[in-house]
């Protein structure tokens, strides 16, 4: 019996899960980066440079939806002229530097959940898998962030092919602090959306005050 690549991907962010805690940092975007590349390595695809100004980026991707998930479950995104015109200098990488993006992961819920939870919640069908291994990626850039000092809960993944170390570079050099939130690459500390720590969540939309859903989308540039 042939065994489903979503099969495949939940037993390798299983063994991913096993792994010493000393593999990644204590910021929960740079564990959703790294089950991401065990989960690309595992199906034999190539592992992805985190990209700290692809981070950012993804960072400010979030912000742009201003906490309202109902425009996630609607399908719209920011228009790619935010990417040169709001997201580089918000973070303060150079413009010039931007590479296309070839993939897009966003997902959002009314609590917060661990980012090997968030890796189900963003990989969750063929079309998430086919993005996800899409060997156009290069980089990668993941982001996580509350709204309003709590929910929702937004995760966003930005895949590029651009080239390390060329690409989203910063202007000054060193990655910029954006708060709230966290992004991967940056080598920092993850703060919630009231200032304090990331304490272990994602969007759900409420349909008629009753049913709690979660609204996950994908685009494959």
């Amino acid at each position: 019996m042939e065994i489903s690549a979503l099969f495949l991907a939940s037993l390798s962010l299983f063994l991913f899960s096993q792994a010493s805690a000393e593999d990644v940092t204590n910021n929960p975007a740079d564990q959703l980066v790294a089950a991401l590349n065990s989960n690309r390595t595992a199906h034999k695809s190539t592992s992805l440079y985190a990209n700290p100004g692809l981070g950012c980026l993804a960072l400010e991707y979030i912000k742009a939806y201003s906490g309202q998930c109902d425009k996630v479950g609607d399908n719209m995104k920011p228009p790619d002229s935010d990417f040169t015109n709001t997201f580089a200098p918000n973070c303060g990488v150079d413009a010039k530097s931007l590479s296309p993006i070839t993939g897009r992961l966003l997902v959002c819920q009314s609590k917060y959940v661990q980012p090997n939870e968030a890796f189900d919640l963003l990989i969750r069908n063929d079309r998430s898998l086919q993005i996800l291994y899409d060997k156009n990626h290069t980089e990668v850039g993941a982001a996580v962030r509350g709204t309003d000092g709590g929910a929702p809960y937004f995760w966003s993944v930005l895949f590029s092919g651009g080239k390390k170390n060329a690409s989203f570079v910063f202007a000054d050099g060193t990655p910029k602090v954006v708060r709230p939130g966290c992004y991967s690459g940056a080598n920092d500390e993850c703060s919630g959306a009231s200032g304090g720590q990331m304490q272990g969540g994602v969007w759900v939309s409420v349909v008629a005050g009753v049913l709690s859903v979660v609204v996950c989308v994908v685009f494959g540039l």
